[in-house]
């Protein structure tokens, strides 16, 4: 999908810190928190929600209330009079939403529309499904969040399956995707200098979560919790997670809690809301699939469609990844004729946890500031989500 009247205010966005599983937010609403979150950032950057025409929220694992969705969200964020709809893509869902809002201003439907995507991996919901006919009138159970990482109703294996998958059909090395998890862990490390310069540019730090009075703190996130300090000789001891395989847990994501949010916007009303003389375009969007069991194989085409849908070459554009597992990037590269070692600049979810819906939507913000950073430029965002699907987009900065 080309996009050519879409637009992000530069500024106008926020994450917070992730959160390991069970670490500091595991106690708290995720819609809550992040209606907080969103509505302190935007606020703190001159932003009024009152010029937005919608909203449009993503989340994939349920909460208490969460059936209101986007509309207890904006009245959370005090814009009550902002609806639209509530979705869920597992992993694409930050893109997902951004394109979705994009295309509400692509066709004339609004100015500017806020997107807010959160979720809280942490004490997941405990489902029963009732079931009259089952034996002895016996429903099923499921955990949403452990069960559904472990297995994809289709192919029936997995996330940790499609991965060796792609590893042994590809021919990806544990020797590889350990010097590629280095490469990345070097790469966050840059993130953090001078008392994390570059998270600062769109994540409030210290993260401070208050109680209902503004007057409590319930607690405080420094950056990014459960980043583990990471060698060639320890990830070199870790054991395999399958049998035989090649992935561990040092070359693998890991849960984790936040959100995210931005606006998209049309060219007038970007550049007034703006904190800088930045233009941030958004070019495309695209999604694609894979054979099933091969969730990483998917990043590629949805990558290369958006690039061709953006009249983009990969040799030139900035590249964000989601890559719950590190293969994902030299698979990636390869498909591209990139080295991985170039992109993820600063860092990515392989390193600081893998909330599904606000991931995509961090990493955004990441490659609009890594192109500031960089004087302007052409970007690629692209990750794999669950389903053995994947999304991508691109986008343009320019600094005047």
């Amino acid at each position: 999908m080309r996009l050519e009247k879409t637009f992000i205010p530069y500024g106008a966005y926020w994450s917070t810190p992730f959160a390991r599983w069970q670490g500091a937010l595991a106690s708290h609403h995720p819609l809550r928190l992040a209606a907080e979150s969103g509505r302190r950032a935007l606020a703190a950057r001159g932003v009024d929600l009152r010029t937005c025409s919608s909203l449009v929220l993503g989340v994939t694992v349920p909460s208490r209330h969460a059936f209101y969705g986007a509309p207890w969200v904006a009245a959370m964020m005090g814009a009550p009079e902002l609806t639209g709809p509530t979705l869920m893509q597992a992993c694409a869902t930050g893109a997902r939403c951004i394109a979705s809002a994009a295309a509400e201003i692509e066709c004339g439907g609004g100015e500017a529309v806020l997107v807010v995507t959160a979720d809280r991996t942490s004490n997941g919901p405990h489902l029963y499904y009732p079931d009259p006919s089952g034996p002895g009138g016996r429903g099923e159970a499921e955990d949403w969040v452990w069960d559904n990482f472990n297995c994809d109703p289709v192919p029936k294996n997995a996330m940790v399956e499609t991965a060796e998958n792609v590893a042994r059909e590809a021919g990806l090395s544990r020797e590889a995707q350990e010097a590629i998890t280095l490469r990345r862990y070097e790469q966050y490390q840059d993130a953090l200098k001078d008392r994390c310069a570059f998270q600062r540019r769109f994540m409030a730090l210290p993260f401070e979560l208050k109680d209902a009075s503004g007057r409590k703190t319930l607690a405080t996130l420094e950056g990014d919790e459960g980043v583990h300090p990471t060698t060639a000789e320890g990830l070199a001891r870790l054991k395999p997670l399958l049998p035989e395989g090649t992935v561990t847990f040092g070359t693998q994501t890991h849960p984790a809690d936040g959100n995210a949010g931005l606006i998209v916007a049309s060219r007038d009303r970007a550049r007034a809301m703006s904190k800088d003389a930045v233009t941030v375009r958004l070019a495309s969007f695209a999604q694609a699939n894979a054979k099933k069991g091969y969730m990483a194989q998917a990043v590629a085409p949805a990558a290369k469609k958006a690039l061709a849908d953006a009249g983009y070459s990969a040799s030139e554009v900035s590249i964000k990844t989601h890559n719950p597992f590190a293969l994902n990037d030299l698979l990636l590269g390869r498909e591209l004729g990139v080295a991985p070692e170039s992109f993820n600049n600063f860092g990515s979810t392989l390193v600081y946890g893998h909330p599904q819906a606000p991931a995509g939507t961090r990493l955004v913000l990441e490659l609009i500031e890594e192109l500031v950073l960089k004087g302007g430029g052409r970007g690629l965002f692209a990750g794999c989500a669950a389903g053995d699907t994947a999304a991508a987009l691109c986008l343009e900065v320019s600094c005047r």
